[in-house]
């Protein structure tokens, strides 16, 4: 079974996606801890797509699908903006982050420990993120 949901690339549509994640793994029977970790990590890469991806005039949309197969969530994510290789994405050090005071640069991390597949693919006309979790579902 499929779902599908286009986000607006501002910001403040973000919350309109997590409650559309949410809905549709609580229909699933997921637990709220998988849950919650689950929305956390699409959110994350949601924002950063809307946040550096886009520019702040561009209109577009990021499009998210979610599918249960193989035992687990599979969730889709595609957009047109500038791509990010979260794949190749090398995490910086938390004492480097601490010792400087960064406020950035643990998010892409804990998509890492949260997913346990990430892959990406970027053609000229677009990028396509999918994320896989493994969990235990009804269908």
């Amino acid at each position: 079974m499929k779902y599908s949901f286009d986000i607006p690339s501002s910001k403040n549509k973000l919350r309109l996606m997590r409650k559309f994640v949410t809905d549709v793994l609580k229909e699933h029977n997921v637990s709220d801890i998988e849950i919650n970790m689950m929305v956390l990590a699409v959110d994350e890469v949601c924002a950063n797509i809307i946040i550096h991806g886009h520019p702040s005039d561009d209109m577009s949309e990021v499009k998210l699908g979610i599918n249960f197969k193989n035992e687990g969530v599979w969730f889709e994510i595609i957009d047109r903006g500038n791509a990010f290789d979260i794949v190749s994405y090398q995490e910086p050090v938390i004492e480097d982050l601490v010792r400087n005071k960064n406020k950035g640069g643990i998010g892409i991390m804990l998509v890492k420990k949260i997913m346990d597949d990430i892959q990406f693919k970027s053609t000229p006309s677009k990028n396509t993120l999918t994320l896989y979790k493994k969990v235990a579902y009804t269908k």
